[in-house]
């Protein structure tokens, strides 16, 4: 028995969505991993254009320095960012901001 026309063209549907699927999954994967955990505003900007803070290489330009995650605390981190750069504007590990009380002793 043969299967309708529409029935096939959905089995071809189907089978190309999946298949583009797949491809792009991996890209997606990527490009969240390689989005910054750490992202650090900073007051003035800085010369360095890559300092390590707290076990985590920051890559920076201007007053925008960024980070992969790390083990160390958000506070940590941005403590020894500052010694490094100067003083923190502001300060976001995953996406969270550091609130003020907790910014101040980053640059304390």
């Amino acid at each position: 028995m043969t299967r309708p026309a529409t029935t096939r063209l959905t089995a071809v549907t189907l089978s190309a969505a999946l298949a583009l699927s797949g491809a792009l999954a991996p890209a997606a994967l990527q490009a969240r991993s390689a989005a910054p955990w750490f992202t650090a505003e900073l007051a003035q900007p800085t010369s360095e254009d890559e300092v390590i803070a707290g076990g985590v290489v920051f890559r920076c330009e201007g007053t925008t320095c960024t980070g992969p995650r790390s083990g160390d605390r958000p506070l940590r981190v941005c403590s020894q960012l500052r010694r490094q750069v100067g003083t923190i504007a502001s300060f976001t590990a995953g996406g969270e901001t550091l609130p003020d009380s907790r910014l101040a002793r980053c640059n304390g």
